[in-house]
């Protein structure tokens, strides 16, 4: 009698525990998406073209970079998504708010340009991967633009951030790539756990640039924006954080399989690349036509993707700079200045592409520079704002959590200063 009341008991007990399992992860589900995105659309067509080079250039000696990135990226995420959520406005609404409306305005000119920059390159990913499937940047640029353009003006938030995290699967691609070189995951792990540090130039370049091309400007504001667009309340806040973590390793993931694929092809065969496009040319003989293939794809889905976000990032982040309205779940004549800037963007970014001979390199060379100075006024700017207790009450940082948030920042301002001067001094 005992056991079987005993029994009874165990089993209510472990359907309240089941069915408390199944509704966090539904809401779990249902509140993701900001972090992961804002995470995955980095690595675009410049990012992949950073790893492919650092493989291709370095084997496997700056592996071990990607875990530091990875925790400074949490770290960095973290505080925009928690801003986000506790005051219900993005990062350019609140640096006007504590600022001033003429640092903002100075601040968004740069952004603009610096976007504008950006766009142009997501585009000519699009031409670039696209050619290797033999089709004219004259087919593809438009259509891409009108795609990216149409999904945005015509569906809601809830609609394009699904399409959004369908596209983040895609980086699988550069997955399924580097397990099909067959690496020696035993030399990878070394590579990991012992840094070989070099002190030449090119190498400490490389080592900016990979940090460069993962922690960009545009990410803070797209991501604050985002959460706020998707409404997240503070009581839902835990589920964002983990949205954030899961989406900072998820991107340094795809940037380890890169590197690594680069590394044990390219690299060990003494081929020299210049860009992403040459890499999966040259991988073809190396690698196999699939793992060439799934390159080429990945190169074209980061570049669609990239292509949607750097115009809604620059959108997002004007419009609440001047107060504007800015949200997906808005119809165009509710929110004139957001769709105008958004679709601006595009036919800036898709039509310069298709002049002839447009200096492209002299655009992202400058593109990187403004992105190297704007990112430590921006960073600096959000521990400000998170410190602020009129604006984030009981959610301000912690002591600890202040050490360790000015450290990292203290060391991405040095690196982002370093690139500038570099990418000066180199040019």
């Amino acid at each position: 009698m005992t056991a079987r009341f005993l029994s009874r008991i165990r089993r209510k007990i472990s359907g309240i525990f089941q069915k408390r399992f199944w509704v966090t992860l539904s809401v779990f589900f249902a509140l993701i998406g900001p972090g992961i995105i804002t995470s995955n659309v980095d690595n675009d067509a410049a990012g992949i073209t950073t790893y492919s080079l650092a493989g291709a250039e370095y084997g496997l000696n700056l592996l071990w970079i990607l875990v530091p990135i990875v925790f400074a990226l949490i770290i960095i995420q973290e505080m925009g998504a928690r801003m986000g959520v506790v005051t219900g406005k993005g990062l350019s609404d609140l640096i006007r708010e504590r600022f001033g409306a003429k640092i903002t305005f100075y601040l968004m000119v740069v952004l603009l340009l610096t976007n504008l920059g950006n766009t142009i390159a997501e585009f000519a990913g699009v031409a670039a991967s696209m050619e290797i499937f033999n089709v004219s940047k004259y087919v593809s640029v438009p259509i891409a633009a009108f795609f990216v353009w149409l999904l945005v003006v015509k569906w809601n938030y809830k609609s394009v951030e699904k399409v959004f995290l369908v596209a983040c699967l895609f980086y699988l691609s550069y997955i399924v790539s580097g397990v099909m070189s067959e690496p020696d995951w035993h030399e990878i792990g070394t590579s990991l756990v012992k840094p070989s540090v070099q002190f030449d130039p090119g190498y400490l370049t490389m080592a900016i640039g990979l940090v460069g091309t993962t922690i960009a400007p545009w990410m803070q504001f797209y991501l604050q924006s985002s959460v706020v667009d998707k409404g997240i309340r503070i009581s839902e806040y835990r589920y964002t954080r983990t949205d954030v973590i899961i989406g900072s390793f998820m991107v340094n993931i795809v940037a380890f399989f890169i590197i690594t694929l680069c590394a044990v092809t390219l690299f060990q065969n003494g081929i020299r690349i210049e860009t992403a496009k040459d890499a999966a040319l040259a991988l073809e003989p190396l690698a196999g036509k699939y793992s060439a293939l799934l390159f080429a794809f990945g190169l074209l889905n980061a570049s669609l993707f990239a292509a949607s976000i750097l115009p809604l990032s620059t959108a997002y982040t004007i419009c609440e700079a001047f107060g504007w309205e800015a949200s997906l779940n808005h119809k165009f004549a509710e929110a004139p200045q957001f769709y105008g800037l958004y679709s601006l963007m595009i036919v800036l970014g898709a039509g310069i592409i298709l002049l002839p001979q447009f200096p492209l390199i002299w655009i992202m060379y400058y593109s990187q520079v403004l992105n190297g100075l704007l990112l430590p006024v921006i960073l600096i700017f959000m521990l400000l704002l998170i410190n602020d207790r009129r604006r984030m009450g009981s959610y301000t940082n912690g002591s600890a959590m202040n050490i360790v948030s000015w450290l990292t920042v203290s060391a991405l301002v040095i690196l982002s200063l370093a690139m500038v001067v570099s990418l000066v001094w180199g040019g």
